[in-house]
This record gives C-alpha cells, sequence and structure tokens, in this order.
C-alpha cells in the first residue's frame, strides 16, 4: 500500500495572503488572526469526535460563528485553513513536531508568554466552542492543559481550580523556545488521550482482535 502524501504546508506568502484575507473581511465580522487561528485549529482537531467541517469553520471568519455579509467570496479563505488544518492534523496523529504560527514580538519587555498567548487564546476558544475534550475524565490530561493555559491571566480560570493548582507546580519558560514546544508537547500528549493510535496488528496484544477479523 502507498503510503499517504503528508500536506503541502503553506508559504511564506501563503501565510501572509492568509492574513491578509482576515483583516480584510468587513465589520461587524470579528475574524480570528493566523496565530489564534492556529490554536484554534489544534483544539479543534483534538476533539474526541471531529466537529463537522462547516460546524468549525464559521468560527475563522468570525469568532462568534455570525454569517458572512451575502456576496462575500470566502473560498479563498477557507481553502488556505483547511490546507493548514490538514498539516495540523497530519502531525497530530502521527505525533510528529509541527511549527505553531507563533511570533516573537517586539517588546524587548514581552515575555514568551506574551508571545504565545494568541495562540492560546485561540485554542481556549476551541475549548469553549467544542468542550468534548475537557469533558473527558483523565488525569494524563492534566499537565498537558496546564502548560497551554499557564500563559492565560489566573482571572481567566477562576473556576477552574484543579488546573490553576497545577499550574502553580509548574516554572514557566525561559525563552519563546521553551514556550513553543510546550504547546507542541502538550498538544500530541492530549492527542494521546483523546485520540490514541491504534496500534499495528504485530503490536497488538496476543489474543486480541479486530472488530472486522473473522470467527
Amino acid at each position: 500500500m502507498t503510503p499517504p502524501v503528508p500536506p503541502n504546508p503553506l508559504t511564506e506568502r501563503e501565510l501572509a495572503a492568509l492574513q491578509g484575507l482576515l483583516e480584510a473581511l468587513p465589520p461587524p465580522l470579528d475574524p480570528l488572526d493566523t496565530a489564534m487561528l492556529d490554536g484554534y485549529l489544534c483544539g479543534v482537531l483534538l476533539q474526541p469526535k471531529a466537529p463537522p467541517l462547516a460546524q468549525w469553520l464559521r468560527h475563522v471568519h468570525d469568532v462568534d460563528g455570525r454569517e458572512a455579509p451575502r456576496g462575500l467570496d470566502l473560498e479563498p479563505l477557507h481553502r488556505l485553513v483547511k490546507r493548514r488544518h490538514a498539516e495540523l492534523q497530519h502531525a497530530i496523529e502521527k505525533r510528529q513536531w509541527f511549527d505553531p504560527w507563533v511570533y516573537e514580538l517586539d517588546d524587548e519587555q514581552a515575555s514568551p508568554s506574551d508571545a504565545v498567548l494568541p495562540w492560546v487564546a485561540g485554542f481556549a476558544t476551541a475549548m469553549e466552542l467544542f468542550p468534548g475534550l475537557m469533558r473527558l475524565s483523565s488525569p494524563a490530561m492534566l499537565e498537558p492543559l496546564a502548560t497551554i493555559y499557564m500563559h492565560l491571566d489566573p482571572d481567566d480560570l477562576e473556576d477552574a481550580d484543579e488546573l490553576q493548582a497545577e499550574i502553580e507546580t509548574l516554572e514557566p519558560p525561559v525563552d519563546l523556545a521553551e514556550a513553543v514546544e510546550g504547546l507542541v508537547r502538550s498538544t500530541l500528549q492530549l492527542a494521546d488521550v483523546s485520540r490514541p493510535q491504534r496500534l499495528p496488528a504485530a503490536q497488538r496484544p496476543r489474543g486480541s482482535r479486530s472488530r472486522h477479523s473473522s470467527s
């Protein structure tokens, strides 16, 4: 069997075009920016049951999911978004490193948390809109969630006592590279809980069967 071809990543020019399309959307639409979009897509992809395409895509051009004005062509925007979604899906399914759309800030006083905050805000938006992941009860989720949510203002987590307690045990990242590594590692750890990989037949415990095997 021919292995699947990895998705074609967006080029720098295409990424700039995507940001331009998002910025050009007319009011009252309130679109995600590219960093928020990237975290949002990861949050969507981590759901135990994948949300329908139309359901999650509508929140890209407007965070509240409002309909676009009549006559506005969203196809060029959606085409690029779906390319990035496919790229992230491939990385998460294969448990491979991916480069989040996180940008170093010009402000010398900015912390690593300031730089990754838009990505985390997009991830948190996906968790609010699609709560399937957060409804799972698994101790393995606590540390990766804390590693992501530690970058938010504590006031945004006032109803999450267990998560706040875990965050207090973590050391903040010393630089942006460490913060980004935490986002990627945590995303893949959460995927182990919500979207576990199926072992090849040769690696299954003896006596196990595929559900489609004959008796």
